[in-house]
């Protein structure tokens, strides 16, 4: 059933909601897998995922890819990019060159 919230789905572990774009992902999953701490946890849900398909779960691993390479993955917005850039400097890392 579609009305002006979207189309009300149900994930593959019961959670009913609704979604206006073709997008698989459940929101409530999705919450309920967000980190509590780490540089992971200060990114949208898209961010965080590009990250994460990429095989980058820590900043050393971030530390090996060029900023222009960051900006290419799916889902990486401009706001990203000053929460990584802190992230990586409170560590002594930055983006490689």
């Amino acid at each position: 059933m579609s009305n002006d919230k979207g189309t009300r789905r149900t994930c593959e572990h019961g959670h009913s909601y609704y979604k206006k774009s073709d997008c698989p992902t459940c929101p409530i999953c999705e919450s309920e897998r967000k980190p509590k701490e780490g540089f992971l946890a200060l990114l949208s849900a898209p961010a965080r995922r590009a990250l994460e398909n990429e095989g980058i779960t820590t900043l050393a691993e971030l530390s090996k890819y060029t900023l222009k390479e960051i900006l290419k993955l799916h889902g990486i917005g401009p706001s990203a990019i000053p929460k990584l850039r802190q992230a990586l400097e409170e560590e002594g890392l930055s983006f490689a060159r």
